[in-house]
């Protein structure tokens, strides 16, 4: 355990848990900030202004029928990599918890100041404002689901194996600044996805590699002693497949 503030600033969600009882034993967390998610109309609204209309419909088909489908289908899969890791997701102690509607609203910024943590660690948020990294005097830290640079955004591991580039399959601690997965790397990790792993099992095996870093960058940041690098390689932000996109992967490559 240790006397330094820590906080959990996240959204609900199934990594959000395994984070948290991953670490607790070693840090004792302050607080946890869990942010409501976006509206879906928001949402969708931003997704078609960004990618188009066409591209949206494939993406929603997807998590419509196949991501559905590959949920239920993986079930057992998903806890064999529960125990075979050790991963813990039962849910968050409801004493710690504090709900706001963005991490980026006054409220959120007024909790952050009033608790002053030395380190916050973000997982499952939006995209952290500049006024709230640096209205308060804390490291801000993320566990991406991708090998950053050339992985930014959602989906990581999955993009890497369609790219038929298995090195680069994993998951990247990394500091928080205000753009998508552009901070400054502290830890890397790659994954071996085995027959029965698939595009939701993916991000498990990634949670499960990354960890030990998660573990390594709270211990240096608390010692004073982080040691931090930038990212090789062509800066990539990858977006959800679309429906017969993930098809064709699926029935021509034979990506999962």
């Amino acid at each position: 355990m240790n006397d330094a503030k820590i906080v959990l600033l996240a959204g609900e969600g199934l990594s959000t848990n395994i984070l948290y009882h991953a670490l607790k034993d070693e840090f004792a967390f302050h607080s946890i900030i869990l942010e409501e998610p976006v509206g879906k109309k928001d949402l969708l609204k931003r997704r078609i202004k960004k990618l188009g209309l066409w591209r949206v419909t494939g993406q929603i088909l997807f998590q419509l029928i196949i991501a559905k489908f590959l949920r239920v289908f993986s079930a057992g899969r998903k806890r064999e990599i529960l125990e075979a890791y050790s991963l813990d997701a039962s849910p968050l102690p409801s004493e710690k918890i504090t709900r706001v509607s963005s991490v980026n609203d006054d409220q959120c910024l007024e909790i952050l100041q009033r608790i002053a943590p030395q380190i916050v660690i973000v997982n499952g948020t939006r995209i952290i404002s500049k006024r709230i990294l640096e209205g308060v005097n804390a490291t801000f830290i993320n566990m991406h689901a991708g090998i950053t640079p050339l992985y930014r955004g959602v989906h990581g591991a999955y993009w890497a194996l369609v790219n038929n580039d298995p090195e680069n399959c994993g998951v990247t601690v990394h500091l928080v600044d205000a753009g998508i997965d552009t901070g400054d790397i502290i830890f890397q990790a790659t994954i071996t996805p085995g027959s029965r792993d698939n595009f939701v099992t993916y991000p498990l095996l990634q949670v499960a590699a990354g960890i030990p870093g998660m573990k390594y960058a709270i211990a240096e940041i608390l010692n004073e002693r982080l040691v931090k690098t930038r990212g090789t390689g062509e800066s990539k932000l990858w977006s959800h497949p679309g429906f017969v996109q993930y098809l064709y992967q699926r029935i021509i490559r034979n990506v999962k």
